[in-house]
Parts: C-alpha cells; structure tokens; sequence
C-alpha cells in the first residue's frame, strides 16, 4: 500500500450567520427557502432564470471535540441566513495548479454545500446532480468554476457541490478515534461529510423543486473515487439513483482502501514522528500547528479505511456480493491521463529502453506485458508507455468499476472514452501539469499531447468552457462540451445518456470480450473495444480478480 500511495503522489505531486456576499449584480434580486434548519437567502438570476443559494452549512463545524469525528447535521437557526457567497474550502496547501478557487477562505469549519435550481415557482420533481469534486483527498472546492452548476442547471436540473475534509483532518485514523466510536473504527471522515450530504440532499432538495428520489452522483478523480465509495457505503447506497464517474475508483491501485489496522499504524506512526503523546495533545493544537506539522510530514493524505462503519469490506468484494446501490452507472476515462514519461522514468522512448523499463516494473509478466503494448517504433513506445501510465494511474481501476457493477448488476452500464484534445493555454508563460492543471513553463517545453489529460473533461461535461479562463476555446471545443453535457444530462435526468441529435450510445453487456463504448471528441462514436486483455491482465498483476 505504502508503494501504491507514492505512485499516486508522483502522479499528482466558529459558524457565522454571513459570509461576505458575491455581488448578485444588475441581473439578480434576492430569493428565500426554508429548509429543515431555517431560512436562506439567495440569488435569482434572471438573465439565466437560475436560483443560487451558496455556502448553507449542511454539517456542524468539525472543530475543537469533533474534530476527527463523524460529521453532524448542522444546528437550526433563528432569522434569515445569507448564502450568497461561497463558504470556506476544508484545509489544504496549493497544490494543484489546475484549481481557481471562489470560496471564503479555508477553514476546518468546511461542511458547506452550494444549490443551483432551475424550479420556477411551483415546480417540483425535478432530477438532482450531485458532484464531489477531485484532488487526490488533498485538495479541491466546490466553488471551483469548471464544477459552477449554473450551466446544467439550465438543462432543467439541480446541481449540488459539496465540500468535504481533507488530509489529515479527513481521513486520519488511529487507536484512541477508533476507541471513542461505536463500531471501534477510526478515519473516512471526508467520505462520510459526503454521505451527510446525501442525507442533506433526501431531506432539503424538494424547497428547491428536486427530487430527493432522482439523486445522481457524480465526481472526477477523488471525486470518482468518492462516487464509487459512495454506491459500496451501507451509509449512502439508499439514497442515489445514479453515478457518473469520470476517472477513477477506488479500488487498487488507485486510493484503494487498508485495513484498520494499517491505518492506525500509519496514524501512530505520524503522532509519534510529530513528538505528540495522546490524542488528546492532538486535539489541542491550533489550526495552523496541525497544518504544519502535516505539511513537515511529507505526506500525501492519509488512505481510506475499512472502517466497519462507513466501509465494510474492500469494493470488488462489496460489489461481487451484489451489496453496492442497485443504479446505473456511467463512466470512463481520459485517453491519456498522464504522459508516457511517468512510466519511462526519464528513459527515451526506444524500442530497447521500453523493454528495460517493462522488464524492471514487471519481473515475474514482462513477457505478456510487451505483448500487450505495441513498441516497434517510437511513436508505439510512446502510445504504450502512456496507456501503461494511465492505466497504473487511474484507467484501470475505473475499467474494473464498470466490469464489476456490469456483472453483478441488472442496472445500466455505459462506459466512455474522452478523446478531445485540449486547445492553448492562454498564458503563454504556463504549461501542461503532469496529471492535468498547469505548471510554469521556466524554459521548459511541454511534449505535444498524445491524448486527452486527465481531468480535462470537467469543464467540457459541466458546460463551463465560458467560465474557465486557462485555455483558448475553439469552436470545435464548445461542440464537444454541447454533446458530453447533453449526455450528462440525459443521464441524470432518465438513467440513460442517449438523446436527440447525439450519436447513438450502447450499453455495456454483461461479460463482453469487446464492450461497446462512446469515444468523446469532435466527431463521437460509438466502438468497440480491442484492448480488454491490457484490464485483464492488470485485474491478475493487482489481485482484484478471484
């Protein structure tokens, strides 16, 4: 677990009544909602016939004796609360260069989620998207522009982004947290802000004309990972009706769950390198103490647990007993998702190097490996190393997701490719991250794109190319957004992506040798796939297969 953690890191390397408030500017007045805790006041927007109701607190603030605890439904309120302006994101370092934040500050006082509702007065029963957002369990914001739900709400939707902890205040697990709770676990408290959401979701979502019976979830990255999580939770998997993934689950070697045990070693472990005695002393320290220390640790998050709670046993073992929420799926991933260069390993992309490089990740396989993955000329040892990258990375574990809810399942499965490349960055002092976002060029040359990276599609999906400023849009940009989006919202609205004007997509069926997919990109189209024998292969190299 220790080897797959530093795989994913060099992959990725007190309550107030008010927050300050966004202006609503010359096309907004204000609008009021009474939910279970009290009234709130947010914005209509009558440019976009859309209501925005921003930062309402759906859990108490996890701060002072609930830290490291599950999460609580946040306390009622007397007048009218403002949620106008984005409440604070949970605590992070700048990590990714990819993320535009517009929340108030960072806190651990975090458990905040935004509403975007098309209703008009009087109207009810429409379907909900719920969406998780990405960042390794490090980082991330519902308040980031390319997850924004104005422009799906337009689609006749109501779109929730929720934020929940990260990091050491997230997922820490150790002996003493797994003493203090019922079931004698510890950890997951980022999964289960999430599932607290959810129940927020069921009880609240109809003041803003959804039904709290048409919920789909949907997530990229950590976000996926958390979508998969949340079908397995005995906590959640009542309370959705559909999931989308967009790359990654979690399920080994992608942020795939330990044991409790390990987690309270890797959690005893940490207190013991910080010079710290009890939990107790842990509790005591300030916001910025425990920031520190963690960020002197060189850690990247703490893992997910088999908690007996949140989590009961591993996602392959939840999923082949048929225990995970019964809903259709759709999901898929990036055709590149991270550059050849990370399997490679500085080494050149030669036919000689290729094998060398196969034969020492792969000792006891290479063989079967090399057979898999065409490398006669450069251009194949790129194409390779950069499938063996992505499927190492996240491709894989979100294949194995679909493979298993197809086969233990009668709900509908539809699997995607997304294959559009991205145009310019604007700034032209900035390239290309190494596992999507951007870094500064200093003098660097980014290597022509052979695919689409991961986490590229997020603004495409959600309709937010005009909000999300990095990149060059063309025209053939927004004909890609308009096509992933409809089937986004199709999707959510009937559990099937497949509309007027949209390339027909098939579903998955059961224990195909060559699965249909949609291939996303400027001209989509449905195939056929040829390369199940590279999942097959890593469903035995990872154990996830009986």
């Amino acid at each position: 677990m220790k080897k797959t953690i530093l795989v994913f890191i060099l992959v990725l390397t007190q309550m107030t009544l008010h927050f300050p408030s966004f202006s609503q500017g010359s096309n907004g007045f204000p609008v009021q909602k009474t939910i279970k805790a009290g009234t709130i006041e947010g914005i209509f927007d009558t440019k976009t016939g859309i209501q925005k109701y921003l930062g309402i607190p759906y859990g108490q603030a996890p701060i002072g004796p609930l830290r490291w605890k599950a999460p609580l439904p946040a306390k009622s309120w007397n007048g009218v609360k403002e949620a106008k302006g984005f409440g604070p994101r949970a605590i992070q370092a700048p990590i990714f260069g990819d993320m535009s934040f517009r929340s108030d500050g960072i806190s651990e006082d975090c458990l905040y989620l935004n509403v975007w509702s098309p209703a008009k007065r009087n109207e009810s029963g429409l379907p909900v998207l719920v969406y998780f957002y990405g960042g390794g369990f490090v980082a991330g914001d519902g308040s980031e522009p390319r997850y924004d739900g104005e422009s799906m709400a337009q689609k006749g939707i109501v779109v929730v982004t929720v934020n929940y902890r990260l990091g050491l205040f997230g997922f820490f697990a150790h002996p003493e947290l797994s003493a203090e709770t019922d079931y004698k676990g510890s950890g997951n408290y980022g999964l289960m802000d999430q599932s607290l959401a959810l129940k927020w979701v069921q009880e609240n979502i109809s003041a803003f004309g959804g039904d709290p019976k048409k919920v789909t979830i949907a997530g990229e990255s950590a976000g996926s990972i958390s979508v998969s999580y949340q079908m397995a939770s005995p906590l959640s998997r009542d309370l959705i009706a559909g999931a989308i993934g967009e790359s990654g689950a979690g399920i080994n070697p992608t942020l795939a769950p330990v044991s409790l045990e390990e987690a309270e070693a890797t959690g005893k472990e940490f207190l013991e390198k910080a010079g710290i005695s009890s939990l107790a002393e842990l509790r005591n320290l300030s916001t910025q103490e425990l920031y520190e220390i963690y960020q002197e640790s060189g850690r990247f998050g703490f893992p997910v647990v088999i908690d007996g709670y949140f989590l009961p046993k591993t996602l392959p073992e939840i999923f082949e007993a048929g225990e995970q929420a019964q809903v259709p799926l759709l999901a898929g991933w990036n055709s590149a998702e991270i550059p050849g260069m990370a399997f490679m390993q500085g080494k050149p992309y030669t036919k000689e190097a290729f094998i060398e490089k196969v034969k020492e990740v792969y000792p006891e396989s290479w063989e079967e490996v090399l057979a898999l993955h065409p490398h006669g000329t450069m251009q194949e040892v790129e194409q390779s190393a950069t499938d063996l990258a992505s499927d190492r990375f996240i491709a894989y574990s979100t294949w194995k997701w679909l493979d298993l809810h197809s086969k233990n399942s009668d709900q509908p499965v539809y699997r995607y490719l997304y294959s559009k490349l991205r145009p310019p960055l604007r700034d032209a002092n900035l390239m290309p991250g190494l596992a999507g976002g951007t870094m500064e060029r200093n003098g660097q040359e980014a290597p022509k794109a052979i695919g689409a990276p991961h986490a590229c599609e997020i603004e495409y999906a959600m309709g937010n190319l005009p909000i999300v400023k990095d990149y060059a849009w063309e025209k053939d940009d927004y004909i890609v957004s308009e096509t992933f989006q409809n089937y986004f919202a199709n999707f959510i609205k009937t559990g099937n992506p497949n509309g007027e004007n949209l390339p027909k997509w098939e579903k998955v069926k059961k224990n195909s040798s060559n699965p249909s997919f949609i291939n996303i990109d400027v001209v989509t189209k449905l195939e056929k796939s040829t390369v199940e024998e590279r999942y097959h292969f890593h469903d035995r190299f990872y154990g996830n297969v009986k």
